[in-house]
């Protein structure tokens, strides 16, 4: 079955960087475009970032354009979020999200 499995989360400082992982398995992870979204503590979940199929086109939210950058490892079937100059507001659980299946979500939490 689908399986997508997020890691890398964690407490980091204002301005520190965080790399969050996802590994997908139980489809053909090269022919699908991969997301992440987050979702904070009382609002709704929010897409953060997209990359299609191969890695040639990525898409972000404007709140964090610029900071964050997704990428994708055909051959280890995993899709990253490399996250720079965080801040407090990007305070959230990270999930990606494929094929309509969704991870279990990884903590990041930004706070001096």
């Amino acid at each position: 079955q689908v399986q997508l499995v997020e890691s890398g989360g964690g407490l980091v400082q204002p301005g520190e960087s965080l790399r969050l992982s996802c590994v997908a398995s139980g489809f053909t992870f090269r022919l699908y475009s991969m997301r992440w979204y987050r979702q904070a503590p009382g609002k709704e979940r929010e897409w953060v970032a997209s990359i299609d199929n191969l890695g040639g086109t990525t898409n972000y939210a404007d709140s964090v354009k610029g900071r964050f950058t997704i990428s994708r490892d055909n051959a280890k079937t995993t899709v990253t979020l490399q996250m720079n100059s965080l801040k407090p507001e990007d305070t959230a659980v990270y999930y990606c999200e494929g094929l309509g299946y969704w991870g279990q979500g990884t903590q990041v939490t930004v706070s001096s």
